[in-house]
């Protein structure tokens, strides 16, 4: 009697999963830096907390989601996180520079570091859900998700 031996994921399908959880970390990390920002500027401690567990529900959604479902194949996953990241997460996280630069120039920059930190881990956060996306419909992980 033959054993069968379950499909082995594609490259593409384990880098789309490295690439959502570095998403969701670069998330985490640019919330932690907003959070320390928000106190130093005076922000209610339950307006903070607030913020915070909405953070902390999604964000820990969206690891089970990856670590659970889209890790495993499942195909609901993909399109879930390509729907809430791919458009939600993705007009959040340029809409505050796009609006700044409308009304802004880039001489008014604040080069602090809190700024620096931001910005680093935006692209971060911006890079990796591009490159989930791209990787998520890939003809080798489509495949993968249909088999």
């Amino acid at each position: 009697m033959a054993t069968v031996a379950p499909p082995q994921t594609p490259l593409t399908a384990h880098w789309a999963t490295w690439m959502w959880l570095l998403a969701v970390g670069a998330g985490v990390a640019e919330s932690v830096v907003g959070a320390v920002v928000a106190v130093g500027d005076g922000i209610s401690m339950p307006a903070l907390a607030a913020q915070l567990a909405v953070r902390t529900l999604v964000y820990g959604g969206l690891f089970v989601t990856i670590d659970r479902f889209f890790r495993r194949g499942v195909a609901w996953s993909r399109y879930l996180l390509a729907g809430l990241l791919g458009t939600v997460g993705l007009a959040s996280l340029v809409y505050q520079p796009v609006s700044w630069l409308a009304e802004n120039d880039l001489t008014q920059l604040d080069w602090s570091a809190s700024f620096l930190i931001s910005a680093t881990l935006r692209t971060i956060h911006l890079s990796a859900l591009l490159a989930a996306l791209i990787l998520t419909f890939h003809p080798d992980t489509n495949r993968w998700f249909h088999r």
